[in-house]
């Protein structure tokens, strides 16, 4: 962009000038010519006889071009026809003059106080064997006409030589505005595609990222600011990690101590539930609100164990090659819940998965659409030959997930009705269940049918994923 400004700016400064000059060496070599030409026809006009013959309008051309400007004249009289009255008979007569000059020349102008003179001098540009310039008049108003020829090839010559030389200075031009480009990458576009890869590493998470500052302008000032910012940004994720990890550390410690309590109160919740039944009956409902709050609770420390392992990516894959269609069918037969889904999974996709893993999958969005959708509820299987994946999608008949809740539905701890806090569910299933598909390299998404329900949509690829480290894990 900077050279081709530069030549543009070269090219039209060596433009004008050249037509400057131009101008101004044309008038000049014409102006003198045509001047000398009047003076040397009105000196030597007035020894031209009364009524001259051929031999004298040829003496007067000869004369009049004697002046030593190198111009050739031609004298013309109408009442001598077929006299070739000029200094240079063999290369100029009257039939080199243009005939837009010959009728300007012979048409007299009205006088009056501002043209004293019915006659006038006139001149063109014409190219005969190269440029000239013609110019004509009458020598007496009822006398013959001279006309001059004078050549410009000189002219021409100093004109290509001028035009030679602005075409180096553009050239020269262009040269040194290439080279002061280059200088200006070099102190200002190489430091700023620095900190752009700077910048980008920054946001890829390499916070260590620094630049080297040199000197004291803008740049080195913007770079100085970029690398305050950079350590900024470095300290906080810093504490923020620590914090991350301190929690994490928490919540598993937590869940780990609650095991033991929770594993003697399942013993005996178990025994009261046993004995339930013989119990009086003002006693009954509190001990099954304890059973059931203590398998709640139970369950949720499961949950909080199985987060804290995605979290800190120690989750691994046991995996094996199973057929979805009875993974499936598995899931469904050991909940009851045949008689309430309808499955739509033809047999022999053969998938390298985690029977345990999808098997909690499977059981979180199905169990969801009966609870929270509405029948019927649909499990189809089908296998993309192309992307080598296997799609399974349960859909509900209720009415769908609101659009304002859809980008949050795998959030953990989330509940749609936030007036229903205290519900059966932790809010951790979907969390867990995508955790559990993006281990096995899939991706599960939530969606609104157009006819009316959700559809969530499970894909996995058919082979196991390589070994994820604990930031992939996460």
């Amino acid at each position: 962009m900077f050279a081709a400004v530069a030549l543009v700016t070269a090219v039209s400064a060596s433009g004008i000038a050249y037509w400057l000059n131009r101008d101004a060496v044309l008038k000049r070599a014409q102006n003198a010519s045509l001047n000398d030409f009047r003076g040397s026809l009105t000196r030597n006009v007035s020894e031209l006889p009364l009524h001259p013959g051929c031999q004298d309008l040829a003496a007067l051309a000869v004369k009049v071009a004697s002046s030593g400007l190198a111009y050739d004249v031609v004298v013309v009289d109408e009442s001598l026809p077929g006299c070739v009255a000029s200094s240079d008979p063999i290369a100029f007569t009257v039939k080199q003059v243009p005939p837009a000059l010959v009728t300007a020349v012979n048409k007299p102008r009205e006088t009056g106080p501002g043209n004293p003179y019915a006659y006038h001098l006139y001149w063109q540009r014409v190219n005969l064997a190269g440029p000239y310039v013609v110019g004509g008049t009458k020598v007496v108003p009822d006398g013959p006409t001279a006309y001059m020829f004078k050549s410009l090839q000189n002219e021409r010559a100093d004109l290509n030589t001028l035009g030679w030389s602005l075409a180096i200075a553009t050239l020269l031009a262009l040269v040194g505005s290439a080279l002061l480009a280059q200088a200006a990458s070099a102190t200002v576009l190489r430091p700023v595609r620095r900190l752009g890869d700077a910048a980008r590493r920054l946001g890829e998470g390499k916070l260590d990222t620094r630049l080297d500052v040199e000197g004291n302008d803008e740049l080195a000032d913007l770079a100085r600011t970029f690398n305050r910012t950079a350590e900024s940004l470095s300290d906080q994720v810093a504490e923020l990690s620590a914090r991350e990890a301190q929690s994490r550390r928490f919540v598993a410690d937590m869940s780990h101590e609650l095991r033991t309590p929770l594993t003697a109160m399942t013993a005996v919740t178990d025994i009261l539930e046993d004995e339930a039944d013989s119990l009086d009956p003002m006693i009954e409902p509190a001990v099954r609100i304890v059973v059931s709050e203590t398998r709640r609770l139970s369950d949720l420390v499961e949950n909080l164990m199985e987060v804290t392992r995605f979290d800190a990516g120690t989750a691994k894959l046991v995996a094996d090659e199973v057929d979805m269609a009875d993974l499936i069918m598995s899931c469904i037969d050991g909940r009851a819940w045949y008689d309430a889904v309808e499955l739509d999974a033809p047999r022999g996709i053969l998938a390298v998965v985690d029977p345990r893993r999808l098997d909690v999958v499977f059981a979180n969005l199905i169990g969801n659409a009966l609870k929270h959708g509405g029948s019927p509820v649909k499990v189809k299987v089908r296998q993309d030959d192309d992307a080598r994946t296997v799609v399974v999608s349960v859909s509900d008949g209720g009415p769908g997930i609101p659009e304002d809740v859809l980008p949050h539905v795998f959030d953990r701890f989330y509940k749609a009705d936030k007036g229903r806090a205290r519900s059966e569910g932790s809010g951790l299933g979907l969390s867990i269940a995508e955790a559990n598909a993006r281990i096995h390299g899939g991706a599960i998404t939530a969606a609104n049918h157009p006819e009316g329900g959700a559809v969530f949509t499970l894909t996995l690829p058919l082979t196991q994923p390589p070994a994820a480290g604990p930031e992939e894990a996460r």
